[in-house]
């Protein structure tokens, strides 16, 4: 019986150390049958293709630097280009065509007379269409910019309501004229209509920023706005330009005339050569014959 009984406590025992076994064993079973969970990314451990870390979806994009191309102003556009297209001219104060008005310059009288210089020419002249184109220096093109006398300079055809009080009245073979700071008026429908300066008119001071032109080794003359003085006895008379004259800069109200090989600047009636003189571009006044048959 003592036999027995021991026996019966061995199985107990053996039984009991399984039962307490089973669960571990079972868990690491059906551990070892799950899915894999995914693991999360470091915050800071992968990195994008240009080399820095990824940046939160949160995080605003960094603005745009304005560094564009400078502009005079020193803006941030791109660069302007067309300040004043023109040689010496300043465009944001020009707008010397808006009141040109056609129906009123019908009594504009021009220039139409080119006196001899009286130096003979050293070139033979440029022929065509039965005329003869004299002139000393020899063709050089350049573009056609008309220059800018300033604010109360304006070009033949200009249109004002009213004038400076202190314009004056300069006569002319029985013809007023309204003078002012170097241009000429006469008066239109409701206003007053820039003319050329009268050939004959004579004014007692030139007006400001007159040059002096040589006519010849004897002659100057002074010249503003497309217009040439000579000294006289009374103060300075507008003459008719002399042939051979240079001058630098040509007013608006010209225009490039091609004949044949050659294109001349015709301001009024008066033909201008393109030349070159001391490497800067100026203008020489054409003397034009008819051809002798």
């Amino acid at each position: 019986m003592k036999i027995q009984s021991r026996k019966t406590e061995f199985v107990l025992t053996a039984v009991l150390a399984a039962a307490l076994l089973l669960p571990p064993a079972a868990e690491a079973q059906k551990m070892k049958h799950s899915a894999p969970r995914a693991s999360k990314p470091s915050s800071g451990g992968q990195r994008s293709i240009n080399g820095g870390a990824q940046k939160s979806k949160s995080r605003p994009a960094p603005q745009a630097q304005s560094g564009g191309g400078r502009s005079v102003s020193g803006g941030s556009s791109g660069r302007n280009t067309n300040v004043g297209n023109n040689v010496n001219i300043d465009n944001s104060k020009r707008n010397v065509n808006i009141n040109i008005d056609k129906s009123k310059d019908i009594n504009v009288r021009r220039n139409t007379v080119v006196r001899p210089g009286g130096r003979p020419y050293g070139r033979p002249p440029y022929m065509y269409g039965g005329r003869r184109y004299y002139c000393h220096a020899p063709y050089h093109y350049h573009p056609y910019h008309p220059f800018f006398w300033g604010p109360v300079w304006h070009p033949w055809g200009f249109f004002v309501a009213t004038i400076a009080t202190t314009a004056i009245i300069v006569s002319v073979a029985n013809q007023q004229y309204h003078y002012d700071q170097g241009v000429y008026y006469m008066p239109a429908s409701g206003g007053y209509t820039v003319v050329s300066a009268p050939v004959g008119a004579t004014i007692t001071t030139l007006p400001t920023g007159s040059q002096t032109v040589v006519v010849n080794e004897t002659t100057n003359n002074y010249y503003y706005g497309g217009t040439y003085y000579e000294k006289s006895g009374g103060g300075y008379t507008v003459v008719a330009p002399t042939a051979g004259t240079v001058v630098e800069n040509l007013p608006e109200g010209g225009e490039e005339v091609r004949i044949g090989e050659v294109t001349y600047v015709k301001v009024g009636e008066t033909y201008y050569q393109p030349i070159q003189q001391n490497g800067k571009s100026m203008y020489e006044v054409v003397q034009i014959e008819e051809d002798k048959k």
